[in-house]
């Protein structure tokens, strides 16, 4: 059996992986997969009190971050909580998966980077306990 060691982050840490984000990335439509974790209470940056859980806090991102992502020329594919692990074994397992479509990494890039961003991802800090997110090609996905 192989070992992976598998490490959720909030923001890039790596300056290797920040490189590459800026890179153009593949021809064509790319597929983001998230993997999310949640805090069990949201706690912002700012200090803020809140009774929000962590999930509760990701979903007003998610409801600011949408709108964003379709801007860019994107689209969210599927969205929805995980329920079992039918193969493989992790220590702990993510709470939801998402697959969002840009056309290319520089859409990623120009969204997670503007200013409408900046101003809803307090609440995606504020809900993640850590995510993965793997880019992919060649989804095969019906419009």
């Amino acid at each position: 059996m192989h070992e992976m060691n598998i490490v959720n982050e909030v923001t890039p840490t790596d300056q290797a992986q920040l490189g590459e984000l800026m890179a153009p990335g593949p021809d064509g439509p790319i597929y983001m997969v998230n993997l999310l974790k949640f805090k069990d209470v949201a706690e912002y940056e700012d200090g803020r009190d809140t009774d929000l859980t962590g999930a509760e806090a990701y979903a007003i991102y998610g409801a600011g971050v949408v709108p964003l992502v379709v801007d860019h020329g994107g689209r969210l594919v599927f969205s929805g909580a995980v329920s079992w692990l039918m193969l493989g074994q992790a220590d702990d397992m993510w709470d939801q998966v998402a697959v969002v479509e840009y056309p290319n990494r520089a859409a990623l890039v120009a969204m997670s980077t503007s200013d409408a961003y900046a101003e809803i991802s307090v609440h995606r800090t504020a809900g993640l306990a850590g995510q993965l997110n793997i880019e992919t090609t060649g989804l095969f996905v019906p419009k």
